[in-house]
């Protein structure tokens, strides 16, 4: 991709499914990025059970740039696959529903693109509340020890990485590689880097790149995030042998042990209880610094949200079927090689 007078056009696709509270939101902060370039929106709707369809219908009437696909299914790889394959730009951005552009986003991603030769850029997922259970959820997404030291989550330098959030790709590398594999509900971003980095492609993360993200708006929605990573991180880890580290296995072990000292405890020593007490002194003492400036009732609810975290991923960890890392194994796609090219 050379430079030009006139930037390249860009597709931006958008899976959704019952994002009535930020869809318009998420769409607007596209339209309003100033791309000197063409620009699209591809909107994949799944089977969505609130006004999704409603609003993205008003949007689609209201500015020419934005078109819907169907997505029957409602699984995310599904609905980026559809997406791409409707849309028709060089430059494809993945958005999603609950999450809104940085200004300028786009020109530094293409600029980023062209810079560093990568097929994929991707920066800071930004958490941001707008409640006091959302402000203490996007604080714990924001804290290592929430995250551990996820540099999409906390921040870091301009590198090389295995993956990002959302990403910028170069049309050329997914159709190169055919696209998301399906099979992978959740980490099909990781999937995907990976056959583009076997391939010989760069994956490149930088600061630069800011994309607000809404987190989940209760305990319950939260859980079953953080089990649905738990369990697909499993997955990744038994696909790909090599790619789990010290931070992925902290929560699984923090269940064992939490389970293990309240049997203890409950059954043989009071001692035992020193273990979940222990965890929850830890997650009290590093809400402190991660709740600074927030409201007292958001503070409060920090523990809260960092137990549900480390508890619901480690537990979908934990539980994740053998027969569903077989079934994704045995869907795997090698990567495609093709010629580099340069930037």
């Amino acid at each position: 991709m050379k430079s030009d007078v006139h930037p390249p056009a860009v597709s931006v696709i958008m899976p959704v499914l019952n994002e009535e509270r930020h869809l318009r939101e998420a769409v607007h902060a596209i339209l309003k990025q100033e791309y000197a370039g063409e620009m699209e929106v591809v909107v994949a709707l799944g089977p969505s059970t609130d006004r999704t369809d409603e609003i993205a219908a008003a949007l689609v009437a209201e500015d020419s740039r934005v078109h819907t696909v169907p997505n029957p299914t409602g699984r995310t790889p599904a609905a980026l696959n559809a997406a791409i394959k409707a849309s028709r730009h060089p430059i494809v951005v993945r958005v999603d529903g609950h999450a809104a552009l940085s200004p300028g986003y786009i020109t530094t991603a293409v600029r980023l693109l062209e810079e560093t030769g990568a097929m994929n850029v991707g920066g800071i997922m930004h958490a941001e509340g707008q409640n006091d259970w959302e402000h203490a959820v996007a604080a714990a997404m924001t804290s290592k020890i929430g995250v551990g030291n996820a540099a999409f989550h906390t921040g870091g330098a301009a590198q090389q990485a295995e993956t990002v959030y959302l990403g910028v790709f170069r049309r050329e590398a997914l159709e190169q590689q055919g696209g998301y594999n399906e099979e992978f509900i959740r980490a099909q971003d990781w999937e995907l880097n990976f056959r583009i980095r076997e391939a010989g492609g760069l994956i490149w993360f930088s600061p630069e790149l800011k994309v607000s993200y809404r987190p989940r708006p209760s305990v319950k929605a939260l859980a079953k995030q953080y089990k649905d990573y738990g369990r697909w991180r499993h997955v990744v880890a038994r696909y790909h042998q090599g790619s789990i580290n010290l931070r992925y296995l902290a929560p699984p072990v923090a269940v064992c042990a939490i389970a293990a000292g309240v049997v203890v405890g409950a059954l043989v020593t009071p001692f035992g209880f020193v273990v979940p007490g222990g965890y929850l002194a830890a997650i009290a003492a590093g809400s402190v610094p991660a709740g600074k400036g927030l409201p007292l009732k958001a503070r409060l609810r920090i523990p809260v949200a960092l137990a549900t975290m480390h508890m619901s991923w480690g537990w979908g960890f934990l539980t994740s079927p053998r027969s569903l890392a077989r079934k994704v194994i045995a869907s795997r796609r090698p990567a495609v090689m093709g010629e580099t090219q340069e930037a």
